[in-house]
Parts: C-alpha cells; structure tokens; sequence
C-alpha cells in the first residue's frame, strides 16, 4: 500500500510541476500568427453545461467532428482514443466495458452493470442491450472513477453518455453516405433535419452496416464474426415557448450477425464424418463450428437482437436562475444467440442465450445557476426493471461420453464412425450405447426484477476568485427479486449411467464396512441395473439439475440500500490552468445468484455476494497550452475495493457472482490535442492502471480485460489547394498484456473435475501478449461539390491478436479463442445538402 500511494502522489507531483511550467511558457507566448484556436467540447457530466476545462474530473468528450474524422461508429473504436478505457466487442449482444481495470459485461438478469451507458443522461446499461450503433450524434461523454453521485446506478467506475443530435427548427439539412470495402463491406447512412415551423421540427436518422465474417467457416455456410446491423431514428423537438421545450427520441436497432467464432486450442478442425484434418490450431485461421441438429427449431449459429427506445427529454426554465428537467424512457430488448462454445468439429455441446429486458426510468431534477458563486441540483428518480435469460444447451452424450472418459486424442478431433467404435469398444458403454441421446437438452434461466428510488443533491460553491468546492451525495433504495429456474428435455442416458455407477460405488462401499468381504459381481449388477432403471424415470440433468416440478421457478425477495458520495476541490491558477483533488465512493449493489440443487426436482439454492464499494482519491490537472491551441489533461487515481463482485463457474456448469475479497488499482493517465498550425491536428493519450487483487481467491491476479499500459496516437491533417481539401487521418493505439479471466488462467485454477472436466489444462495461454494497430483515413473534398470521398484501413499491418479466450470452453478444460480483426479497408462517398 505505501508504495503504491507513493507511485500515485510521485506521478500527481509531476504532473502538476509540469503543467505549472507549460502554463508559465504559455504566457510568455501568444499564439503563431494565423493560428487557431482548438474549439473546447461543451459537456454536462455536472449537469450543467460547461467546458471540460471547468469540469474537476476525468473526462473524454468527443464531438462529431471528431469521430466523423477518425472513423468513431461504435463503443469499441471509440475506446481506442479514450485512456483507461476498453471495450471488447465479442458480439453486440456480449459487450464488455473496462474502466480502470473494471469489467462490466455480466450476462445474467440479477448482474449489475459496473460501468453505465447512457443515452442523454438514461441509463441503458443492462450489458445485453447497451451495444448500440454510434450515429448522427452531437457527442460522447465518457466519465471516470466513482460517478454513481452524477449519473447514478451502475456508475460504479464511470459512465458513458451518449448525447443524439436533436432536430433543429431553423434550417433544413440532409446528409448521406454509402461506403464499401474487403469482406463485401457496406454501409448506408442517411440523415434528414425537418423543420415544420418555428417551434416544431423532425429529424429522421438510419444506418444500415453489414460485413463478411472473417473467420472462414471450415464446414461450409456463413464466416464467423461477421457484421449485419440495421439502426434508425426519429427525434421530434417542440420549443413552444424560449422557457420550455421538448425532445421525444425513438430508437430501434437490429443485429443479425453469424455466430461467434470460438476456435479450440485443444483439438485440431477435422471433417466430422471422416476425421480428415481441414484446419490447424492456430487462432487466426479458420474454424469448424455448427449448430447441432434440431437445436432451437434448426436455428444457425448467430444472433438475432432488437432494441426498441422511446425517450422524452422535458426542461422548463422557471426563472433565469432555476430550471426543471423530466427526463422519462422505456426500453426493451430481446436477444437469441447460438455459439458452438466448445470449439469441436463434432457437437458436444451447443450452447444458445435468450435475453429479454425492459426498463421504465423517470427522472425530475432542479437547477439552480445563478453566478460564478454557487451552482447546485437536486432530484429524485424511479427505476423499475424486468430482467430474463434463459441458457438453454443440447448435449451429444455419445460424444461428451467419449470426452469425459478422456478418450478422445488430442489434437486431433476423431470423427462420428470412431465415437461409435470407441463407445463399442468400451465394455461399460457397449450395452449402454443406445441409452445415450444424441441430443439431450437443458436449460436454465435467471430472473431479475429491480424496483429503485433514488434521492440526490450536489452543489459547487466558489470560495475564492480562485478556489471552489462541490460536494454530492445520492441515496439509493432497491426492492430486488432473483429468480431461478432449470429443465430437462427426455432422460439423459449419460447421467443416469454416471448415477446407477455412484450408486455402485457408494454400495460396494458400504458393503465392505459391513461385511469386510467385497459384494458378488451379480449383487453389484443388480444395484447397478436398479439404480440405472431408477435413474432413467427422473428429468436427470448433466450440468443442471432440473427445479421442482422440471422447471418451476424460484424466486427470492431481498432489499438493499446505500450512499455514494463525491467530495471536490479545484484551483484556478489561472484562466488556463487549475487542478483539482477528490474523494469519493461507489457502489455495487448486493446480489443473489440462483442455482441448481445438487439433485434433482429440488428447490433452487441462491448464493449472496454482498455490496461492493470502491472508494477513491484522484488528483488532476487540466490545461489550455499555447494561446489556447492545445489542451492537457492529468489525472492520478487509487481505488480500494470491498467485496469486490466476480463471477465465477460453479461445478454444475452455471456462472453466478460471488464476493472475491479486497482489491486495488492505482494509475495515471493523460490526453492531449495540440493544434499546431492550421491543417495540422496532433492528439495522444496514454494510460497506467495497476488493478490487482489483495486477497481472497484471486489475491495478486490482475484483473481481466486490463492491460497496464495503452496508448494512442494520430494526427489529423488538411491541405487546401486549388480542386479542393485533402485531408489525412493517421492514428495507432496499443496496449500491454492483458489476461481473459480473474484467474489469470494459472493452473491451480484448472483442476480435472470428475464428470465435467477429464483433463487438467496446465497451459497459461489465455491471454494477449502487447500489440498495436495501425488505422489510416485519406479523403478529398472538392472546393465547390456537396460531396467528399475518403478512403480507409484499419490494422492496416495486419496484425494478429485475440479478443478473447477461455469462454464457456474453459469449464470443460478446452478453451477456445476469439480472432480480433485483422486488416480492414474500403472507401465511404459521402453526400451533404
């Protein structure tokens, strides 16, 4: 701990030095002659409008100048320039979001987001339905460390506010564009701005993206990884009078990509009927996945998602010093993936996911802003959620019988005709091998439903010309029920046979101390034929054992409250130049995760993991360089964590959230835009985060999905000449290692598990080593033409890297890797009214 705070308060002295010294070269100097100055973004993270000069804490704004430039069309590219910020873009419906090292991505319905996105200041954060397509926007706000005080619930970390253009009375606009590239890229843009009179007007927005995948299907049908988005719009604002106006928001968006492609790194592709090897290893090349027969109607592998929004934003100004803001939404999305998550040729298992949430929000808050004195607001809010995802999973027993009896060979993946010989050949199946279902189906499913009420108030009060204070605090009262329920399709032959041997054992056991002589083999067959005809009358599960009643659902009530607070100093040591100090905590609510009894038709088991809370120290510096034509931004953080929440994979094959004990990150990070003459745009950012566990399971693991060093870099630059505009937009981020999993996949974190795991996977490959991407943009605009053109690559290197590894594989001790993007390029016509 001490040397870690030392680290932080070593970093915080130099930062603050250096500024104090660019700020003294800055006012020695004016601005070069026909220079201009960088325009501030305008942002409400204290809800009010400020610049981020002004605003004492770690923020990133983008405004669409910018992403249009850069090629910012979705939260993964938009992370790249944003430091201790990543997003991990698996499928939109298995999004991850990293703030300083936290990971917010849970799947379940009883999860609760870490890291909130929102759309104009409405939280849509349920991990499911938070992957949206960013388009004709105003800006994107995206706020570090505790911010439960500002946004509320699920801010434990940060928050990301998406801010959508609205429609403007007073000038008509359209725009449009088309863009096309490798992997039969395409893109449709089309915006429309509609005034109908002075007060009212309509804009109409969609975006229609779709994309090959990338991972070669080896069996035939569509690539893995692909793209296949369709996103639209409407946005009706009415301003009746100069003190109050309206904005109704409607967004509907969805994806129907191909599956995810999960490549095994234990056995090797084969042709399913013959055993012929068709593939390697490797995880950059193609992979042999399909969607066992009959699963879920016949469904491929892919996703279906749709996300419907309706948002009414309300804001009356009462006088000129106070203000009332409704901000009201309802939200629904549904989402049906299928995944091959064993990465095999042959289907030992297949995997689907059902997620279904809604989501009514009602927030009313006063502002009051009368001077450079004193600023303050205070509101209540309401949140009430229903939450649903159902597991379903089709088992191969003839195969998963094979595997568990680790007579597979590896790494060559066998075909059908040697599942049969091996299952023949082995006396224990041999006379079984017609009870084993080539088709055995499970399910379960979680609920949750959130009933929230919020009270919060901040204030920013100015003591001095030079030093001012704000201070907040939010309460938070949650009514909250988790639900649980499993099924069984038919018997499973595989488990009854698993059952009836147990049952042997434990009897011949028994026996033993009774008699002190071994049972007879016929006593032992008898037992055995008994149990197995016993077995064979139940709904018996392999991973999941069925609930009451083959599915009945169980549900448990529980509360749970608490306070976030925010503490705030900034200084002014000049127009250009302040820094500021804070403290502040977050929180995770409590959570229950349900779970199958250990047998079956029995009543659901729910484990507790208790509130996480994060309380934190950052310092900072902020800076206009330069006669205003850089900004520089630094800040220094350390963050001790309680209870810190993680999900872990229970021996029945069900993840759910426990409490791994304390942790700790500490970090700096900095950004800045440097104008350095007119054309000539220059931008950096870096970021240090050390995240670790301090005890319990994981203690001294990093966490996952955290690498401890990114950096970015680019430039943007413009030449006029004579025809027109040629513009030139090169940028390069990198990281360091980063690991997949809490468990940083050591090996005492992979033991064989009897009936689930054959072998142990002593391998610590489930992670990636540093890298870098290099992304170019090169585009021309005439001087007279309402058209520009732009040509684009991204990983222009082609560099190989991995965005995930592990998964669902991992439980059976065979993980699987996910191949990130490698080199992308195409061209965009765009069109403007």
């Amino acid at each position: 701990m001490a040397v870690s705070k030392c680290k932080l308060m070593k970093a915080a002295g130099l930062s603050v030095s250096f500024m104090a010294l660019m700020a003294g070269v800055t006012h020695a100097q004016d601005a070069a002659p026909g220079a201009e100055v960088i325009p501030e973004v305008i942002v409400t993270v204290q809800k009010r409008e400020q610049t981020l000069l002004s605003v004492p804490a770690a923020v990133t704004a983008f405004n669409s100048s910018f992403m249009n430039d850069v090629g910012i069309t979705d939260f993964q590219e938009l992370a790249q320039f944003v430091p201790g910020f990543e997003v991990q873009d698996q499928s939109p419906n298995n999004p991850g979001f990293i703030m300083r090292g936290i990971t917010s991505d849970s799947g379940t319905a009883t999860g609760e987001a870490r890291v909130s996105v929102f759309q104009d200041g409405l939280s849509i954060s349920r991990s499911r339905g938070a992957y949206i397509e960013l388009f004709d926007l105003n800006r994107v706000e995206i706020a570090k460390g505790p911010q439960s005080t500002l946004f509320g619930r699920g801010a434990l970390i940060g928050a990301v506010n998406v801010i959508q253009n609205k429609a403007d009375p007073t000038d008509f606009d359209a725009s449009a564009q088309v863009g096309f590239g490798n992997y039969d890229y395409r893109l449709t843009e089309l915006m429309m701005n509609l005034p109908v009179s002075e007060t009212l007007a309509v804009r109409l927005a969609t975006r229609f993206k779709s994309r090959d995948g990338y991972t070669e299907n080896l069996l035939g049908g569509e690539d893995f990884n692909s793209l296949d988005t369709r996103a639209a719009r409407a946005v009706i604002s009415y301003a009746p009078t100069d003190r109050l106006n309206f904005d109704l928001i409607v967004n509907y968006q969805e994806d129907t990509p191909a599956g995810t492609g999960f490549k095994s790194g234990t056995f090797t592709p084969t042709n399913p009927q013959t055993g012929a090897v068709i593939g390697d290893l490797s995880p950059y090349t193609g992979a042999a996945l399909s969607a066992a027969g009959g699963f879920k109607g016949g469904r491929d592998l892919g996703l279906e998602r749709y996300v419907w929004g309706t948002t009414v934003l309300g804001r009356y100004e009462i006088s000129d010093n106070f203000s009332l803001s409704s901000l009201s939404a309802y939200r629904r999305f549904t989402a049906s993936e299928v995944f091959d998550a064993d990465g095999m040729s042959l289907p030992l298992t297949v995997f689907g996911e059902d997620a279904y949430g809604k989501v009514w929000t009602q927030e009313l808050r006063l502002n009051y802003d009368g001077n450079d004195k004193l600023s303050w607001f205070a509101g209540v809010s309401y949140f009430d959620e229903e939450a649903r995802t159902a597991v379903p999973l089709q088992i191969d027993e003839r195969v998963a019988s094979v595997f568990l009896t680790n007579q597979l060979p590896r790494p060559t993946v066998p075909s059908y005709p040697f599942i049969q010989a091996a299952l023949q050949s082995t006396p224990s199946l041999a006379a079984l091998y017609p009870l084993l279902d080539p088709a055995h189906r499970e399910t379960s499913t979680t609920f949750g439903e959130t009933r929230s009420f919020d009270v919060f108030g901040d204030i920013t009060y100015r003591l001095t010309p030079k030093l001012e204070i704000s201070g907040g605090v939010r309460y938070t009262k949650d009514d909250k029920t988790s639900g649980y329920s499993a099924s069984v399709v038919g018997n499973s032959g595989l488990a009854s046979i698993s059952f009836a041997q147990t049952t042997v054992t434990s009897y011949v056991t028994q026996y033993v101390q009774a008699t002190g002589t071994l049972p007879s083999s016929a006593q032992q067959t008898a037992v055995f034929n008994q149990a197995l005809t016993g077995a064979l009358g139940l709904p018996l599960g392999i991973f999941k054992q069925p609930t009451t009643g083959n599915g009945n659902r169980f549900d448990q009530d529980f509360d749970d409250d608490g306070f976030t607070y925010r503490l705030v100093g900034r200084y002014l040591f000049s127009d250009t130049l302040n820094a500021y100090a804070s403290v502040s905590r977050g929180r995770q609510p409590k959570t229950l995760s349900g779970d199958s009894g250990s047998a079956p038709l029995s009543a659901a088991v729910f484990i507790e993991a208790d509130s996480e809370t994060v309380d934190s120290l950052e310092a900072g510096v902020k800076a206009r360089l330069f006669g205003g034509r850089m900004s520089w931004d630094s800040a220094v953080y350390h963050y001790q964590y309680d209870n810190f929440q993680t999900s872990v994979a229970t021996n029945t094959g069900n993840v759910i959230t426990v409490s791994a004990g304390e942790a700790k990150a500490y970090g700096l990070e900095t950004q800045t835009y440097y104008r350095a003459t007119p054309g000539v745009d220059l931008f950096a950012t870096y970021a240090y985060n050390h995240a670790r566990f301090g005890n319990g399971i994981y203690d001294g693991n990093r966490f996952r999905l955290s690498p401890d060093h990114t950096v970015s870099l680019g430039a943007r630059l413009k030449k006029e000449f004579g025809l027109g505009t040629l513009s030139f937009t090169p940028s390069y981020v990198w990281q360091s290692e980063v690991y997949f999993d809490d468990n940083n996949d050591l090996p005492q974190f992979q033991p064989v598990v009897a009936g689930l795991r054959p072998v142990a996977d002593t391998k610590q490959d489930e992670k990636q080593d540093a890298y870098g991407l290099l992304n170019l943009r090169l585009g021309f605009k005439p001087a007279r033409g309402p058209w520009e053109v732009e040509l684009f690559g991204t990983n222009v290197t082609d560099e190989d890297y991995i965005k995930d590894a592990g998964n669902v594989g991992d439980t059976l001790g065979i993980a699987t890797f996910i191949q990130g993007e490698p080199s992308m390029y195409g061209v965009t016509l765009k069109l403007k009214y």
